[in-house]
């Protein structure tokens, strides 16, 4: 299926594969067009080339649908994707967000996912254009970031 858009997703230090996986088939679903997995993310292949199990289940096969790379650290990607007229929008609690659904793409987008228990850090934020942020009206003060994922994708896509 060819990608929709010019959306791309950096996945910043993910800790759970599981998380991953499911990121990937929520980026297939939405067209996305590249996945970068950052720091300590999880890859669909292993260190020594072979496939990941783990994720391929709960991925259900999207990991060979959507492109995605490696990369070491944040920074020059950052950098590379400004340069390439990417809007760099973080999903993240924090001071300065917004709420997501009044956030519109203007132009081609990355969105950041960060750790699951600290989140993106300051100073990846410093470098953002957008933070944008859902709303919590329960106990709990955050979403799984697979599911914080889907929901952001699909309102920032208008699908």
């Amino acid at each position: 299926m060819p990608k929709i858009n010019d959306t791309i997703v950096i996945l910043y230090n993910i800790r759970s594969v599981y998380n991953v996986g499911a990121i990937f088939r929520t980026a297939d679903a939405a067209g996305i067009s590249k996945i970068y997995l950052v720091g300590y993310t999880p890859a669909p292949l292993d260190r020594f080339g072979r496939a990941r199990k783990d994720l391929a289940k709960s991925a259900l096969g999207a990991e060979t649908t959507v492109p995605w790379e490696s990369v070491k650290t944040i920074a020059p990607l950052l950098a590379k994707l400004k340069k390439n007229g990417y809007e760099i929008v973080a999903l993240e609690q924090d001071e300065n967000s917004i709420d997501y659904k009044k956030y519109k793409a203007k132009k081609k987008t990355a969105l950041i996912l960060g750790e699951e228990v600290r989140g993106i850090p300051k100073n990846i934020l410093k470098e953002c254009d957008v933070v944008i942020e859902i709303p919590m009206h329960g106990q709990k003060e955050s979403l799984n970031v697979s599911v914080a994922t889907g929901i952001a994708l699909f309102r920032i896509l208008n699908i």
